[in-house]
């Protein structure tokens, strides 16, 4: 059996990464997250990513996490580093960024590190759908682009928001996944779960064309419904 770590910033891919690796019977064991210095970050997820200890916690899984003070690639390198000896590969949630799949691998390869990519090619409408029929709870925590306003912040994804996105993407261009930073989630709930996210407190950043939702205080709260 494999020995897997996840690349895991909270958000509806990399835990639907998770989500997807499991089910054809691997276990990943160990989340990493990086803690990114800047909402500038070109590599990790920024709002909200400290909620992924909560998220660990809901899944049963161990998490290490690290501050990215300067160098996020430095930072991403030495957490591989010392995990190295006891993985054999990292899941990550990329679809379509070539960028930071490249850069994740460059990284993985130095150490004899596998990196097992269970969405990449998968379009980008099919594969908002298949999160959320999956039972995923996906809350929009950050937009950046144009059609994607404060409105589509604290907003839970239905389906007929992914059809509003793609009206958005016809538009103005943008991946109806949101990948490259076009807008930034966080997983509330989903099968991997044994308790749900309950957002307790947040506030609006809005940055003109641009903002997050950045929660405050949150909690974790027993299912009344198993999903």
């Amino acid at each position: 059996m494999r020995r897997l770590a996840a690349l895991f910033s909270g958000g509806k891919d990399s835990t639907y990464a998770i989500y997807c690796t499991e089910k054809i019977g691997y276990n990943v064991d160990l989340l990493l997250t990086i803690y990114p210095s800047s909402s500038e970050s070109l590599y990790f997820h920024y709002p909200n990513v400290k909620l992924t200890r909560l998220q660990a916690e809901a899944m049963r899984k161990k998490h290490i996490a690290k501050e990215a003070f300067s160098n996020e690639l430095e930072a991403l390198r030495d957490l591989i580093k010392r995990i190295s000896h006891d993985i054999d590969g990292v899941v990550l949630g990329v679809s379509s960024s070539s960028f930071q799949k490249k850069a994740v691998e460059s990284i993985c390869r130095e150490y004899g590190v596998e990196v097992f990519t269970p969405l990449w090619g998968v379009e980008p409408s099919k594969l908002l759908r298949e999160i959320i029929k999956s039972n995923f709870q996906v809350m929009v925590t950050g937009v950046a682009a144009l059609g994607l306003t404060m409105e589509w912040l604290g907003k839970i994804i239905t389906e007929e928001d992914v059809e509003k996105l793609e009206e958005v993407s016809k538009k103005y261009g943008v991946n109806v996944c949101g990948e490259g930073g076009e807008m930034e989630t966080i997983v509330l709930d989903c099968p991997l779960f044994k308790e749900k996210i309950q957002v307790l407190d947040y506030e609006v950043d809005w940055r003109g064309d641009r903002g997050f939702l950045i929660i405050r205080k949150a909690e974790l709260r027993r299912k009344t419904n198993s999903l």
